[in-house]
């Protein structure tokens, strides 16, 4: 789940995390009294959605403007929100379709010394979380990881102990910190390292993290994903959602018990199984196509489900082809050809269908199929199922 920059720092402050003051607001009359409530001779607008790239990110209906912009007067602060409010920002992460701007932060400005880049994620290979930090800051990681790696410098921590103080002394040195900036460093690092692990985040991301020329390290962004899995920790933490900043399907998915990801393809897959699902896309890639979406019904799925993602799959309007690939164990072979023949009954099938099933009452299944008169092209196996959906949707 991800939140808003506005809510990530309000997370921060209640954590020991230092952040400037702000006020969220929704319409240009609001953005003016906060810059006036702010009582700065500037200020800072910025775009509220959930994506990256916003200071470089344009407006579709106003091309000159940009996702966050310095102001110096509260009639600019309304004049920027009018701007951005109801309107759709376009960022290196969103995509060329953009994202509609909802409500906007108005910061207190400050003096920077120096931007810095900072961020926390999960190291897999390790099992524990890795702190990383760049003089890159206000870059795009991904491109400083790509072709200056040698930029970022990273530092593991033992989730029950934290950040120890010689780690942050080891990246103060390596980012040129020193003086009473390595103290504010200390507590900063230390205070979002804890924040990380005591949310179940998944990705705590800052930037630019800014080193003030009074030689304070302040946060002047916020980027907070935390684990699914996790949230039945946190019942406050659900509150922040903002549904309208999801993709309705992935949400429609999550509703019904299933996981889905929509993707840029036009080949719609349904498998039971993270790992089968991965393996289907890849061979499907491998073979020519492109998958329209990630979408695993789990070992137990229903009937109920698997028609429902049918439904969910059918409604994008670029799936020009449909792939099943269903291995029988808990969720029995019988049990997806019910669903595949009650689909047929409630969505209608207006692109091929290509079924390839294998596992528990499979024979069953495949007998169900052929007697349901739905024009179903089956697959003797992934190989040749990942071949035909390519040469149907292609047609």
């Amino acid at each position: 789940m991800k939140i808003h920059e506005f809510q990530g720092k309000e997370l921060f402050r209640k954590a020991g995390v230092a952040v400037l003051e702000g006020v969220v607001a929704r319409t240009p009359e609001e953005a003016a009294d906060a810059f006036k409530k702010l009582g700065g001779a500037i200020a800072v607008v910025k775009a509220q959605i959930h994506a990256g790239g916003r200071g470089k990110g344009t407006v579709k209906e106003v091309p000159t403007q940009r996702g966050v912009q310095l102001v110096k007067s509260a009639d600019e602060a309304a004049t920027v929100a009018r701007n951005l409010l109801g309107n759709t920002l376009v960022t290196i992460q969103t995509g060329p379709e953009g994202q509609t701007v909802r409500q906007v932060f108005v910061e207190a400005g400050c003096d920077i010394g120096r931007e810095l880049y900072l961020g926390i994620v999960l190291d897999r290979a390790l099992s524990m979380p890795v702190l990383m930090v760049s003089t890159e800051g206000g870059v795009e990681i991904e491109k400083v990881a790509a072709e200056t790696p040698e930029k970022i410098h990273k530092e593991h921590f033992h989730p029950q102990i934290g950040l120890h103080s010689y780690q942050v002394r080891k990246l103060c040195w390596k980012l040129g910190i020193t003086g009473a900036s390595v103290r504010s460093a200390e507590k900063f690092m230390k205070a979002i390292c804890k924040l990380y692990v005591d949310l179940d985040c998944s990705l705590a991301e800052i930037n630019p993290l800014v080193i003030t020329k009074s030689g304070e390290m302040l946060a002047l962004d916020a980027k907070i994903t935390f684990d699914d899995n996790a949230l039945f920790r946190h019942k406050n933490l659900a509150e922040l959602r903002d549904l309208s900043e999801e993709d309705p399907a992935e949400v429609r998915a999550q509703n019904a018990g299933l996981s889905y990801v929509k993707l840029d393809g036009n080949i719609g897959c349904l498998v039971n199984g993270a790992g089968l699902a991965m393996s289907t896309m890849d061979i499907i890639q491998y073979h020519g196509g492109k998958p329209a979406n990630f979408l695993d019904v789990g070992g137990g799925a229903t009937a109920d489900q698997v028609t429902e993602a049918f439904s969910i799959i059918l409604s994008d309007a670029n799936v020009k082809g449909v792939l099943v690939n269903i291995f029988g164990g808990i969720a029995r072979c019988t049990t997806i050809a019910t669903a595949i023949i009650e689909a047929s009954k409630r969505v209608g099938f207006k692109v091929p269908l290509v079924v390839r099933l294998e596992g528990t009452e499979v024979e069953e299944g495949r007998k169900m199929l052929a007697d349901s008169g739905i024009a179903v092209i089956n697959a003797t196996d992934l190989t040749d199922a990942a071949k035909k959906i390519v040469a149907a949707a292609g047609k």
